[in-house]
């Protein structure tokens, strides 16, 4: 297999953006990430476009609106899908593109326009993610999968509603310093504990956000990556996992079995363990999706993921900083467009780039992104030259 790097990044501003259609959110992101990498598109041999939602596109050819915009045509485009996870999906699919020799330069782009529609519809589309018999027919929307999750964890762990609205703060505190985040500004504990309850025991400041956004990443083969960047990161580890469809045919509502399953392969690839990671993106759609993260990764030991927050260890100059780019809670969650943000961040950490948020002599970073209630889970680990 070739080896293969990241060598160009764009980020476009998350938040509702009613000033820009699905493809002009797309353009933006990728005339950033041409512009950060010094190519031009006519050198670019394959796109992977993710979007997640036809129902947000109002289109079942979304890839189609974007290469036709962008003038991408006729070099190969394709659609890939994973739910939340499909940013992810996508990277994975341009990094095989590159390792098995089909191409040596490739554009992965995310992307999802998802406010044009009501937020009970928009919410009402995600609980599809469910399980199509016996999950979404009944009313389960996201929040309430997620509050299940809670529950059972508070339950058999202590875990504290406080402990889940310390997640909300450390991540609102980040997105404050990124100006890509949907939500820059920071909230204090008590508020986040006395906001109304969605699902319980999640509350409005537990949850993420229904966003607009997009973002591009640049993947190159070794012999290209060189002779483009002086700070190429390299794709050193992939893992993806699946789990039963229906949270009641898992064996623990505590931990998602996709993510132990994909952390494995990953860290196996990449020759690490949890205790060399130097930064990490998790999956934050609800708080207790982070802490739940923090343990299936091994970053703390099972049952110990509140307590890891509660000690600031997740914070910058903690043990394992996690989402210090404001994670969905506070950056944003457009669907399509949340894996390749969340390899964007990393990219600038190991690149030194992340200005107010940088950790300190970041070498290894990791990336963690669910597709639906568990589903499907996707794991990157990178390194910087």
């Amino acid at each position: 297999m070739k080896k293969v790097a990241i060598v160009g990044i764009g980020h476009g501003k998350f938040g509702v953006r009613s000033d820009a259609s699905l493809r002009e959110l797309v353009f933006e992101a990728v005339k950033a990430c041409l512009d950060d990498s010094g190519l031009s598109l006519k050198e670019v041999d394959t796109m992977v476009t993710g979007v997640a939602g036809d129902e947000f596109s109002f289109g079942i050819q979304p890839s189609a609106q974007v290469h036709d915009y962008i003038g991408f045509h006729p070099k190969p485009n394709f659609r890939v899908e994973a739910a939340c996870a499909t940013g992810s999906a996508a990277l994975r699919t341009g990094w095989m593109n590159i390792a098995s020799g089909l191409a040596d330069v490739v554009l992965v782009v995310g992307v999802e326009k998802m406010t044009e529609l009501p937020t009970s519809t928009a919410t009402e589309i995600m609980g599809r993610a469910g399980d199509a018999t016996w999950e979404y027919p009944f009313g389960t929307t996201f929040p309430g999968y997620y509050a299940m999750i809670a529950n059972a964890h508070m339950a058999e762990y202590g875990t504290t509603e406080e402990q889940l609205a310390r997640v909300a703060v450390k991540n609102h505190y980040y997105g404050s310093l990124n100006p890509y985040a949907q939500m820059q500004k920071e909230i204090t504990l008590e508020k986040a504990v006395t906001s109304f309850t969605v699902a319980y025991p999640l509350k409005l400041y537990d949850c993420s956000l229904i966003t607009d956004g997009a973002a591009a990443i640049l993947l190159a083969s070794e012999e290209k990556a060189k002779s483009i960047s002086k700070k190429p990161v390299w794709v050193a580890g992939l893992g993806c996992g699946t789990d039963a469809m229906r949270l009641g045919d898992r064996k623990s509502l505590t931990s998602l079995g996709a993510t132990r399953e994909a952390a494995r392969i990953a860290y196996k690839m990449a020759g690490v363990g949890p205790s060399d990671i130097d930064i990490a993106t998790v999956h934050d759609c609800f708080t207790i999706a982070e802490v739940v993260a923090y343990e299936d990764l091994g970053f703390c030991e099972k049952g110990e993921g509140g307590k890891l927050i509660e000690a600031k260890e997740t914070y910058v100059g903690g043990r394992i900083p996690v989402n210090v780019d404001g994670g969905l809670k506070s950056k944003g969650h457009p669907l399509g467009a949340t894996g390749v943000s969340m390899a964007i961040e990393i990219t600038k950490q190991l690149r030194g780039e992340a200005d107010q948020r940088q950790v300190k002599n970041a070498e290894i970073g990791l990336t963690h992104n669910v597709g639906g209630s568990g589903q499907v889970s996707f794991i990157h680990i990178f390194r910087r030259q």
